[in-house]
């Protein structure tokens, strides 16, 4: 059986590798100690204190932080991941950063012999602790296909969209599109109560036809009901449409409406909303 480390257990993470848990033999890492307490509390597996003892044996190593500064400091380093991994071994990055440096990381890897596939995931938390993600991968297709049966522990869909930083594009596509489809429902579901009408009567007519959603279907209703504590908050949002603006300026892409929707963002920050659900928005209104 393969042995497989998973590094990063924050609310993606932990429930992605409590999944792999169920089929693999497993080692987890988290910065914070105890996290990785919890995790052994609740799964099958190991912990390790140190990156090295954590990936030194694995086949297969799954990494997922918070940004780019953090991904270089758990993957690269005298004692980081790639230095630590064995030859001929594969690292997955499911942290959402820029494809520039998921490119950076792919060079390193390569010259000590390590294959590399950068694989962000669509989904939210629900989506991880369901294993229901939706997996945008970045690399060659021989890694692909050693690799796609392993994060069918935690998704529902995966696909490999072209060379390295092809996942991370991706995502950055994914979350421009989230930022307006939000907006929209903020804006409409705040109109409906304004027009005085029954926001939830509204809502199960409208999913039902062209106007409907994953955000209008998992965040209508909670947003009408004033519920934001959960899901994908709204510093996390921030830092991926940073990433996305970042991205526009050197390929050229328009991006209006994301730029204005990140500042609305930072009015739910201002706010103290930086810990509240992207579907915050509403809040603003």
């Amino acid at each position: 059986m393969s042995k497989v480390a998973f590094i990063g257990l924050g609310v993606m993470g932990y429930p992605m590798a409590g999944h792999l848990s169920k089929h693999y033999d497993i080692i987890v890492y988290n910065r914070t100690t105890e996290r990785s307490k919890k995790w052994i509390g609740s799964y099958n597996g190991k912990m390790e204190l140190s990156i090295t003892n954590t990936v030194k044996e694995a086949d297969f190593v799954f990494c997922c932080v918070g940004n780019d500064n953090d991904l270089r400091s758990v993957l690269l380093g005298k004692e980081g991941v790639i230095n630590s991994m064995k030859k001929g071994s594969i690292l997955v990055d499911h942290t959402t950063c820029s494809a520039k440096v998921s490119k950076e990381i792919a060079v390193i890897a390569n010259n000590s012999k390590i294959k590399f596939m950068d694989a962000p995931v669509s989904g939210g938390q629900i989506g991880a602790e369901n294993g229901q993600l939706t997996i945008m991968c970045g690399g060659d297709e021989e890694t692909y296909y050693k690799i796609e049966a392993i994060i069918s522990c935690y998704s529902k869909f995966s696909s490999l969209m072209g060379p390295i930083g092809s996942g991370q594009l991706t995502k950055m596509v994914n979350q421009i599109c989230i930022a307006g489809l939000v907006q929209g429902l903020a804006e409409g579901l705040n109109f409906s109560k304004k027009a005085n009408l029954d926001g939830k009567k509204v809502l199960d007519v409208i999913s039902k036809g062209a106007a409907g959603s994953w955000q209008m279907e998992n965040r209508g209703e909670t947003m009408l009901n004033d519920e934001f504590n959960f899901g994908f908050a709204v510093d996390w949002m921030r830092k991926d449409l940073n990433i996305c603006l970042d991205e526009a300026n050197s390929n050229k892409a328009k991006l209006p409406i994301t730029a204005l929707i990140n500042q609305f963002y930072c009015d739910i920050q201002d706010m103290d909303g930086g810990r509240f659900d992207t579907s915050s928005l509403i809040k603003r209104l």
